[in-house]
């Protein structure tokens, strides 16, 4: 599943657990987000692993809409699915990925990475302080880490927490279309 994704028209006759693994390639690994979105993969057929990611876009966003704090508390545990940034331990393959290009950025950009590297930690746990249960999510596209945590510190000053849940959701939909589209979705 890491190399490839299967034809679009063919996920709603894989197993639970395929399409499970679809979500996790294209999020990250989360059983709120398999209990969330498993059975739409199976009852709908999408024309493009785009179509498929805005459904479970509109999933989420309707998480963010409701009322009802079970809801809140559903969306918190699928947001924070993703590892912090430059976080040493990073379980999927397309994240580890993604955060190798962020460092090649930074050594482009000629940032010393030990002192960023310490700075980018104390910015996350600033962060997890500010928005308790969630974790920073941004789509890193090719940025370097100073260009990035100049928006996390952005976003922290902000202080907006309704605000911050829904930038989370739209930076998961934008990662996952980017992996879709590198994995030949």
């Amino acid at each position: 599943m890491t190399t490839q994704l299967p034809p679009i028209t063919t996920i709603p006759s894989l197993t639970t657990d395929e399409r499970a693994a679809i979500l996790d390639t294209l999020f990250e690994k989360c059983a709120p987000l398999h209990t969330l979105s498993v059975s739409l993969l199976r009852e709908k057929t999408f024309t493009s692993y785009d179509e498929l990611i805005a459904a479970v876009g509109q999933q989420l966003m309707s998480l963010y809409d409701s009322n009802l704090e079970s809801d809140d508390k559903w969306l918190v545990s699928i947001l924070a699915a993703h590892p912090r940034l430059g976080e040493k331990k990073v379980e999927s393959a397309q994240s580890r990925a993604e955060q190798a290009k962020m460092n090649a950025a930074d050594g482009a950009a000629g940032a010393a990475s030990e002192d960023i590297a310490e700075r980018l930690a104390n910015l996350n746990q600033v962060y997890e302080d500010k928005f308790p249960g969630l974790r920073y999510v941004v789509f890193v596209n090719g940025r370097s880490r100073p260009v990035i945590m100049e928006d996390m510190q952005r976003r922290i000053d902000t202080s907006n927490l309704q605000q911050e849940k829904k930038d989370a959701i739209m930076a998961m939909t934008d990662i996952a279309s980017d992996r879709a589209k590198k994995l030949g979705g």
